[in-house]
């Protein structure tokens, strides 16, 4: 039987935190990523591929429900989710397993596979409670503690380090190594299983950014790095709550970053270095889960599909992390490889959104997508088909423990224009992407611009009622 006649073997592959400019088959030449550019070279890749929401968990349920986080309630860090269409694919005969980061709360939930080895962030006890993944235990069974805030914060460097720290402990137990060795150990020791499911979550490039010296090593000459994007204009033309989180973040170090208002060019760029070797640290680990899908058989049955669930700022616009809505944050890296049924070297630059993966794994797994789902499947681009790229894209986020300087932010973007509507205020964003690629020059308040931005405001207002409407029976066909 040929590979297109049988189920495929399906392969998902989620980082935490990695910007979509990372990849250097991609153009970002400063990178190290050979198994990644494979991927782009044998694969295709979407580079318009934007998030649904700007932190790691209401994005994480979008993608494994299928709907946009306003409709299954999750909007911010924190908030409890476990239901998923991986339960379709068990109930359809795969056997299902999740090795790495998931972000499901509870963190335990079995989210519909067969088998889950949680590993979760790198840096703090989870939830207010106390949660030892398998991490935690390997940690303890080499009588170790993974290095963390409470730890950093007593070093004499902690303020301007940023977040960045080298990996001291044994390499193969650094957060990612360990995810991705588990991976290969379950291929190499599990009994074959066909059709599979394997959902691999790194934990990294996620701060603390802490890569191992032998990959430090490989980004000492910062000269090729590319310029961070900050101005003048740029920071007095951000509304109030991105200046309050700016000031947030030098107070409160989440993830083990202390926002230190006198850095430099340099101490950036030394955080970048150890965010690059970090995933050039994941780059290999994935090159070795290849080897271990090949060696058992796999691969040539199997569709890989890798992303990540959001970007990270790096000090773009003078600012740490996520939580905003600028496109170092919401563009996400989107690769599909599957030789024989995935037409590849192929580039596509449509919009879509990371959730439109649902229905694409489901449709290629043969199952059945449910009628409410939001996302739209990309199958018909990775075969060559008609494929319709979406006209707008959206994105939102609630306020939490690292944003508080507004209630709700929603973006809507096509592939001109770009605006950010905050609740409860008169402030906003507005880019002209095509004439300002970099989003330095908020249009907000323009007086030739006003015409855009309430069309664009009414494509907001027409979606969330479509968006209503289309999802009417989800929580009937959810009972």
């Amino acid at each position: 039987m040929s590979p297109s006649e049988k189920r495929p073997n399906i392969v998902l592959i989620i980082t935490d935190q990695q910007r979509f400019d990372t990849i250097n088959a991609l153009g970002a030449h400063h990178m190290k990523t050979p198994h990644l550019d494979r991927l782009v070279a044998e694969g295709i890749t979407f580079t318009n591929c934007h998030i649904t929401a700007a932190s790691c968990v209401p994005c994480r349920a979008s993608l494994f429900t299928g709907v946009y986080p306003h409709t299954n309630g999750v909007v911010r860090n924190g908030s409890k989710w476990h239901k998923t269409w991986v339960s379709q694919l068990r109930d359809s005969g795969y056997h299902c397993v999740n090795i790495g980061k998931m972000h499901t709360n509870p963190f335990e939930a079995d989210a519909g596979f067969n088998e889950r080895y949680v590993v979760e962030n790198k840096d703090r006890y989870l939830g207010g409670r106390y949660y030892f993944d398998e991490w935690d235990k390997a940690l303890a069974a080499n009588g170790l503690i993974k290095q963390q805030r409470e730890f950093y914060r007593k070093r004499a460097d902690y303020r301007t380090s940023l977040g960045a720290f080298e990996w001291e402990l044994p390499e193969k137990l650094h957060s990612d190594m360990f995810v991705g060795g588990f991976a290969q150990w379950w291929l190499d020791t599990h009994p074959r299983t066909d059709p599979l499911f394997l959902q691999i979550g790194f934990p990294g490039p996620h701060p603390p950014y802490d890569p191992t010296r032998r990959y430090l090593d490989l980004y000492q000459d910062r000269s090729g790095f590319p310029p961070i994007v900050m101005s003048d204009e740029d920071l007095a033309g951000q509304p109030s709550y991105l200046h309050e989180k700016r000031l947030h973040d030098a107070e409160v170090d989440h993830d083990s970053i202390y926002w230190n208002p006198e850095r430099s060019t340099a101490d950036i760029n030394r955080m970048r270095a150890h965010y690059f070797a970090n995933v050039t640290m994941i780059d290999d680990c994935i090159g070795e889960i290849i080897q271990a899908l090949d060696r058992n058989g796999y691969l040539d049955n199997t569709i890989i599909f890798f992303a990540s669930d959001h970007g990270d700022c790096l000090g773009d616009h003078g600012l740490s992390q996520k939580w905003s809505m600028y496109d170092v944050i919401t563009r996400s890296p989107l690769i599909a490889w599957g030789p024989g049924r995935i037409e590849g070297g192929r580039i596509e630059d449509g919009l879509c959104q990371l959730f439109d993966l649902a229905p694409t794994i489901l449709e290629f797994a043969g199952v059945d997508v449910p009628s409410f789902f939001e996302a739209e499947s990309l199958v018909p681009a990775m075969t060559s088909k008609r494929w319709r790229p979406r006209n707008h894209i959206f994105c939102e986020q609630a306020a939490d423990n690292a944003m508080t300087g507004v209630d709700y932010i929603t973006m809507v973007r096509n592939e001109s224009w770009k605006l950010v509507h905050l609740k409860g205020t008169s402030e906003g964003q507005l880019f002209d992407l095509r004439n300002d690629p970099t989003e330095s020059f908020n249009l907000w308040d323009a007086p030739d611009r006003l015409e855009t931005r309430r069309h664009l405001l009414d494509t907001i207002r027409d979606w969330l009622i479509d968006s209503n409407y289309h999802t009417r029976d989800r929580n009937a066909h959810l009972r």
